[in-house]
């Protein structure tokens, strides 16, 4: 069948971000088709054009233009899916990579962008109006559009802009993608990335609006988001920052190597985000391939393959898009032309630490910074010790609930049971969704920390134990615990 929207796509899925890169080349009737569905941009812009209207370079000459086919459009779709000044990291990521791409001839118009935005004039901020990814970065924020931003960050507007669906936006700029780079920095909810998210793949793959797409994906337990069930046959390529059963990584925080400027109080990146981006920034896009680019972000997001402070990065779907050259996905920057290999630092010393724990460390850093006898300082240490007491109920919660369900010496081998590679988390995810309601509304929210567990759900589902022996245990293992703080009808749920 003709493809009414020939695209190359390269989707970049940061999560705590959601990239995506499209490089479009227009087919025969695609203007036709693309008015009268009222979905498509009839005006292809070519990266010439793009040199000439942007002033920031990243133009490809004609010769490259023939020998590689790159006549069109790159567009890009940044989402950063947290709130809070203790998740400065995530949003930084995303202002991160638009700067990036910028530089690389992608023009503002084609880059739609989805964050909170609370963070870069939040109070906590030191540098009021700036946000800042490497301890001696520059402002990534200035310029950054802001698409959709506070409540219009939905996982319901993330899947009709990627989709380019106009009517089925909510608020916001209202632009779309027909074509993008795509990262993702945060889930937007807990099942994000599940199999709803494979199924838009699969839609946007029928739409034949791409030629190919390469995604990176920044979360804790991202692989589970593609394990099993990513096909080999969309022409998209996917990596993430972990496997489907450990935690991504934040760095430059306070009290690491390199620390941030000291006036901060939070971590300035996620590692696998850092990587790949600081790599595309000290090489020549022109002659990194995507390959290229994984085996050095999987070493360095690995800390040097010792994984005692670091992750599993992982890929999916079609490794026959790894021998391609980065610029086909995030432009090029003429500064990095006469880079050499023999120029780049082998390896970068950084501190870790588990996503987890990035929240107490943000609590702890402003606790010793709050006056002794202000109320603040009190608040901050209570926060802290409910956050850790409400973690411990949580993990004892799961446990007994097990042992309820499984038997004291069955239920922890089975709940903590890891499916053979290459097969799904769950094999129902509506089922796993349902569990995790019928928890959070007996022992409270999982919060962050407790999406650890969601193995242990999942195995429940994989045993076939029924809604009402989950809604049994759970009452069982949490009696009248009613915390107002942690209750779901205050947090909502996290799936």
């Amino acid at each position: 069948m003709a493809r009414s929207f020939s695209l190359i796509g390269r989707l970049l899925f940061s999560l705590p971000l959601l990239w995506a890169s499209l490089f479009a080349a227009p087919g025969p009737g695609m203007v036709a088709a693309g008015r009268a569905v009222g979905q498509w941009d009839p005006t292809i812009r070519l990266p010439t054009e793009r040199a000439g209207l942007d002033g920031l370079g990243g133009g490809v000459d004609e010769k490259e233009e023939e020998d590689e086919e790159t006549s069109g459009t790159r567009w890009a779709l940044l989402v950063a899916g947290s709130s809070g000044y203790g998740n400065y990291r995530h949003q930084a990521d995303v202002c991160h990579a638009y700067q990036l791409l910028r530089r690389g001839g992608l023009k503002e118009e084609n880059i739609v962008v989805m964050m909170y935005d609370d963070i870069a004039n939040n109070p906590l901020n030191p540098r009021a109006g700036v946000i800042i990814n490497h301890p001696q970065g520059h402002d990534v924020y200035a310029g950054v559009p802001k698409d959709y931003t506070g409540e219009q960050v939905t996982s319901k507007n993330l899947y009709a802009v990627l989709l380019g669906i106009k009517s089925a936006v909510t608020g916001g700029s209202g632009k779309t993608m027909e074509a993008l780079v795509f990262s993702v920095n945060r889930l937007l909810s807990a099942f994000l990335h599940t199999t709803i998210a494979v199924q838009v793949l699969k839609k946007k793959h029928a739409m034949n609006s791409y030629k190919e797409m390469v995604i990176y994906v920044e979360a804790c337990e991202s692989g589970s988001i593609f394990q099993g069930l990513m096909p080999e046959d969309l022409n998209i390529y996917v990596t993430t920052a972990s496997n489907a059963e450990e935690s991504s990584w934040g760095t430059y925080c306070p009290g690491m190597d390199p620390p941030p400027p000291p006036e901060y109080i939070t971590c300035l990146g996620d590692l696998y985000s850092v990587a790949w981006m600081e790599d595309s920034e000290t090489h020549n896009l022109k002659v990194e391939t995507v390959s290229k680019q994984y085996e050095a972000v999987k070493v360095r997001t690995s800390n040097y393959n010792t994984y005692s402070v670091g992750s599993h990065v992982m890929e999916y779907g079609d490794k026959n898009i790894k021998p391609e050259k980065l610029y086909l996905y995030q432009g090029f920057d003429p500064a990095n032309a006469n880079i050499t290999e023999n120029g780049l630092s082998q390896r970068m010393p950084t501190g870790t630490i588990n996503q987890r724990d990035a929240d107490l460390l943000f609590l702890w850093k402003r606790y010793e910074r709050l006056d002794e006898s202000s109320e603040d300082k009190r608040r901050t240490f209570m926060e802290i010790t409910e956050t850790m007491m409400h973690r411990t109920h949580i993990d004892r919660s799961i446990d007994l609930i097990g042992k309820l369900i499984f038997g004291s010496n069955g239920g922890p081998a089975i709940l903590g049971a890891v499916r053979p590679s290459g097969q799904a988390l769950v094999d129902d995810w509506d089922c796993l969704k349902s569990m995790v309601r019928v928890f959070e509304s007996h022992c409270g929210s999982l919060t962050q920390n407790g999406m650890k567990h969601m193995r242990a759900f999942a195995n429940i589902c994989n045993r076939g134990i029924s809604r009402e022996a989950m809604e049994e245990a759970s009452v069982g293992a949490c009696g009248n615990y009613n915390s107002a703080m942690w209750s779901s009808s205050m947090r909502g749920y996290s799936a």
